[in-house]
């Protein structure tokens, strides 16, 4: 296990998700409030749109308040494609350690999507989440090095998944690793929303795919373009 004090940790997501608003409304009591979720969508059918499977997260892990729908959403609202340390059955939380990591992350997989979809020239909005984090995960580093290169390979997600599946299984909180788009920065895969700090939106990007590559962003807090990688 290895401690994770970011006083910063980054994610990016598509502008179009909002956050839940039933997470952001503070209540002291999680058992309450879920029981108030519950009531709320027994007549509130885009409620149950909104939160998505909220029976995937145990209640004593749940987490309120605002910038809680920014977190809950991970869990609440799964990939079926699934993602390194995830089959498409469960949620992870995924977070950087600088900016420049996230955006790494995210572009290469903005890239994948619009090339599988032979996407034409587009631009897609994003909106940039920070908030601290301070908790102990497993560590990747502390493996073998032949065990680190298959979790960390590039484009085959068999045995990371595996990996991960055995982890959450035993109660693990979730896995630190060097990031395998920036070499240079790490990434958090959170399995329980009660591990992060509940984020705030820190600026908005805007993705230029060229239709082969993304070629720059637009920095909407900085009101400049800038080129990519």
């Amino acid at each position: 296990m290895r401690r994770v004090d970011w006083p910063q940790a980054w994610r990016i997501i598509a502008s179009r998700y909002p956050p839940i608003d039933a997470f952001e409304r503070f209540l002291d009591d999680p058992a309450a409030h879920d029981a108030l979720i519950q009531l709320e969508m027994l007549v509130n059918p885009r409620l149950r749109n909104e939160i998505g499977q909220i029976a995937l997260v145990p209640v004593e892990h749940r987490v309120f308040g605002p910038g809680a729908g920014y977190v809950m959403a991970s869990f609440t609202h799964i990939n079926p494609k699934g993602s390194r340390f995830s089959d498409g059955f469960f949620g992870i939380y995924y977070t950087a350690s600088d900016l420049r990591t996230a955006l790494a992350e995210t572009i290469y997989h903005f890239e994948a999507y619009a090339s599988d979809s032979a996407d034409p020239p587009r631009s897609e909005d994003m909106r940039v989440l920070a908030g601290a984090i301070n908790y102990e995960f497993d560590d990747v580093l502390e493996l073998p090095a032949a065990d680190q290169s298959a979790i960390l390979n590039a484009d085959d997600y068999g045995r990371s998944r595996a990996y991960a599946a055995a982890l959450r299984n035993s109660g693990s909180p979730g896995i630190v690793y060097p990031s395998v788009r920036n070499p240079a920065g790490s990434c958090v895969a959170a399995f329980r929303p009660n591990t992060v700090g509940l984020p705030v939106q820190e600026r908005h990007l805007r993705y230029r795919w060229n239709g082969a590559s993304v070629d720059r962003y637009f920095d909407y807090k900085e009101d400049r373009w800038v080129q990519w990688p």
